[in-house]
């Protein structure tokens, strides 16, 4: 049955790291899909143990997030960051800081995809309307979104696992990994600017009209209050999955109608995509192979010291750009209170595999949205990417893992 585990879940990679598999294009959550069923047809996992292998509280905050993020889009505030952007980046180079830091900012409070898809149009428009060119800033955004979102819980999908897995509270987490985010997402506005700003003209070649005084529009406001209570509630330690869908809930009463536009916004691909994700992870480490893996690795991986750490962080950046980050999450998380302080082992998890999609543009979600939404106006190269991707990743690493470790 070992034999049977490896090679569907070998297959399943396949399907889910393969776009554009030309045997059988079917897409990351059909792979996924694929992958679950074929791990019950053929008795590795029983479907009670499929069920249990599905890690609900995850799909819970994930499905919770996206509902809230698309009543934030349907009441216009994203319009409104729209101008504050305008108003803020009163030149090329001060549009590219601001650009970023709103992306990671946003990042650590929503999920770093949705702020990518929102952003990108946004910042794409402002860069034709003001001649500008368009790289630096969509590399702006998808590397300081991923940044960003290691700050919390609730910033990528794959912290939204670790959560569950390790038992952190919101703000004990935020606490720990937020130090290293803030540097890494100033370290990387820094190396925008040494990297394009002589690029960049030093005032806009269009002028447009002069922004309008940003301002909230009046059904937004709820919807921003409800955001704002969900967010004191993750602070406070509620639980982060019910707290994120009353808040959800909240907004749908407020409303008063059928919530049928935000459910359609909800990226339902992706919660089918996790949900068989962790029924093929667990049919996996129910061989038993991951763990003695494991055991052969702890030795040089005691997380109490400085080597171990250094180690485990090189694992899980390099780990993280062949099998992806979320899945590097699921089969080692399981392992991390085994390798010393578990503490700091939580969080170089969530940092590094978080970090590590800023490798290449394929390295993360984030990075393919930005590509994608962009592409009518501007094609985002592998190449043009990797030569920032490569150095940002390297250089915040190494900036952040020493203030991860000496903030245990």
């Amino acid at each position: 049955m070992t034999a049977v585990a490896v090679a569907i879940f070998i297959v399943t990679y396949a399907l889910i790291a393969s776009r554009r598999l030309k045997l059988l294009p079917i897409g990351r959550p059909a792979g996924a899909l694929a992958g679950a069923t074929l791990m019950v047809a053929c008795g590795v996992l029983s479907p009670e143990q499929s069920f249990k292998a599905i890690d609900h509280d995850t799909i819970l905050l994930l499905f919770a997030m996206m509902l809230v993020i698309a009543y934030l889009e349907m009441a216009g505030a994203f319009g409104f960051l729209s101008g504050l952007l305008e108003r803020a980046g009163r030149t090329p180079r001060g549009l590219l800081t601001v650009t970023s830091l709103a992306a990671g900012v946003l990042s650590a409070v929503m999920i770093n995809d949705t702020v990518c898809l929102a952003l990108t149009p946004i910042v794409a428009r402002l860069c034709l309307a003001r001649g500008l060119p368009m790289g630096p800033y969509l590399i702006g955004i998808a590397t300081s979104a991923n940044i960003g979102s290691a700050a919390t819980l609730v910033g990528n999908p794959q912290n939204m696992i670790i959560g569950s897995m390790s038992g952190y509270g919101f703000t004990p987490f935020l606490l720990k990994a937020g130090p290293a985010a803030l540097a890494g997402l100033a370290l990387n506005a820094a190396m925008l600017h040494a990297a394009f700003g002589r690029s960049l003209p030093r005032e806009f070649a269009a002028a447009p009209q002069k922004p309008r005084a940003a301002a909230l529009p009046a059904q937004a406001r709820f919807v921003t209050i409800a955001a704002l209570g969900i967010f004191a509630g993750f602070l406070l330690g509620f639980h982060l999955g019910y707290t994120a869908l009353a808040g959800a809930v909240a907004i749908m009463l407020f409303q008063r109608k059928e919530p049928l536009e935000a459910m359609r916004r909800v990226d339902w691909s992706l919660l089918v995509f996790f949900t068989g994700l962790f029924i093929v992870v667990r049919g996996l480490a129910d061989t038993g192979l991951v763990d003695a893996a494991w055991a052969a690795a702890a030795p040089h991986l005691n997380l109490a010291t400085l080597k171990g750490a250094a180690l485990f962080a090189a694992f899980m950046t390099i780990g993280s750009n062949l099998l992806s980050n979320v899945p590097m999450v699921m089969l080692t998380g399981p392992a991390v209170p085994g390798l010393g302080a578990a503490d700091t082992g939580w969080i170089l998890l969530a940092f590094c595999t978080t970090v590590a999609g800023n490798f290449t543009l394929l390295g993360s979600v984030a990075n393919i949205i930005v590509a994608e939404q962009s592409r009518d106006h501007y094609s985002l190269g592998f190449w043009e990417y990797f030569r920032f991707g490569a150095v940002s990743t390297v250089v915040v690493l190494a900036a952040g893992i020493p203030i991860i470790l000496a903030m245990q």
